[in-house]
């Protein structure tokens, strides 16, 4: 099977390799990372995650994929800075099988482009490689900067597919979606 890879002008986004998982949860495996994510999860959690991941890959061909920058401002090239990318939509009570777009980076690389930059690349990979008609994206509503990024992607609200779920948020909280389809990815 060929590796899928992504590049932008700061960013490969690429499928995951075995040594990427313990950096992942390292950088990203925090309080304020997993905020509005259920929180820090332990070794059976994160064993239960890449275990979802690999099975999603082997049912439909791509899963999330890894981001690590590019060299950049000094940085390092093959950083690891999280994920971002698509899955199809399999959360108890929303919308299943549906084109879905996450992310989720590391603190220290937030504020500096890199979520909207792999996001826009992955939209782009969802209409125009994979066929999408539309891509949803998952969020609750106090993660204002995630909606806020949904927003600036061109995606709207739609309060008609929001559900609720103890699975992927802390308890009472709703999970709210926003949407793009083909046609007004086109015409952004």
């Amino acid at each position: 099977m060929v590796e899928f890879r992504l590049e932008t002008e700061r960013l490969v986004l690429r499928d995951w390799r075995d040594e990427d998982w313990p950096e992942f949860f390292r950088l990203t495996n925090t309080p304020e990372v997993m905020r509005w994510l259920g929180g820090v999860t332990g070794s059976e959690a994160q064993a239960k995650a890449r275990a979802r991941h690999k099975a999603r890959c082997q049912t439909h061909g791509f899963d999330l994929w890894a981001v690590e920058r590019k060299r950049d401002g000094g940085h390092l090239s093959g950083e690891l800075l999280g994920f971002c990318g698509l899955k199809l939509s399999d959360e108890e009570g929303g919308p299943i099988g549906e084109f879905e777009i996450g992310w989720r980076l590391r603190e220290d690389a937030w504020g500096r482009g890199y979520a909207r930059e792999a996001a826009v690349a992955s939209l782009r990979a969802a209409f125009e490689q994979f066929g999408a008609l539309e891509v949803i994206a998952l969020t609750v509503e106090e993660n204002v900067a995630s909606w806020g990024l949904m927003r600036r992607l061109g995606m709207r609200r739609r309060e008609d597919l929001d559900f609720h779920s103890t699975a992927l948020v802390a308890e009472g909280e709703d999970v709210i979606l926003y949407s793009i389809t083909r046609d007004e990815w086109a015409g952004a």
